[in-house]
């Protein structure tokens, strides 16, 4: 049986975007994060974490830093009985022209392997273009956009993760 998954950006959407965030202490989770992930996991979802770390390529942190802070988020997400299944990244600075970066589909042709998912029964929730721009290019049936500006080629558009909570926990199941 195929999977239904929610894909989630991590900067911007998990955690306040402060640019390459790279340890705990610069870690803060955004609001309405754990209530909106906590929703689509009741309905079934999977929850799959795809991020663009360029910081890594730009050598600001190393693979080693992020695997720690990604660990460190994972248990944040456990406590709460939340389980994030998986986390693909891309380590690249975008002049390497690598096929994972976002926009690129690596990571979600990855996901879908490792997890047996179905695209037409998934999520991309995301803060730039870019990652409205991977739905589209992999074949992810819904966008959403979170951010003031730049929503108008994703399927739902909300201002904040918090906004985004309240709308999808008040029309359960999904």
């Amino acid at each position: 049986m195929n999977s239904k998954a929610l894909f989630i950006d991590r900067d911007g959407i998990i955690n306040q975007d402060f640019g390459y965030v790279s340890s705990v202490e610069d870690f803060k989770f955004t609001d309405g994060i754990f209530e909106l992930l906590a929703c689509f996991a009741r309905a079934g979802y999977i929850l799959i974490v795809v991020t663009n770390q360029s910081g890594i390529g730009r050598g600001y942190y190393n693979q080693s830093d992020f695997e720690f802070l990604t660990t460190w988020m994972i248990e944040r997400f456990a406590e709460r009985k939340i389980k994030i299944k998986d986390v693909f990244f891309c380590p690249h600075a975008p002049e390497d022209q690598c096929r994972c970066r976002k926009p690129n589909t690596g990571m979600i042709e990855s996901a879908v392997i490792a997890h047996n998912i179905d695209l037409f029964c998934a999520w991309m929730i995301g803060d730039k273009l870019s990652d409205v721009q991977l739905a589209r290019n992999s074949g992810i049936s819904k966008a959403i956009f979170i951010g003031v500006q730049g929503g108008e080629i994703a399927d739902l558009h909300f201002d904040s993760v918090r906004v985004c909570a309240d709308y999808f926990c008040a029309r359960e199941p999904l």
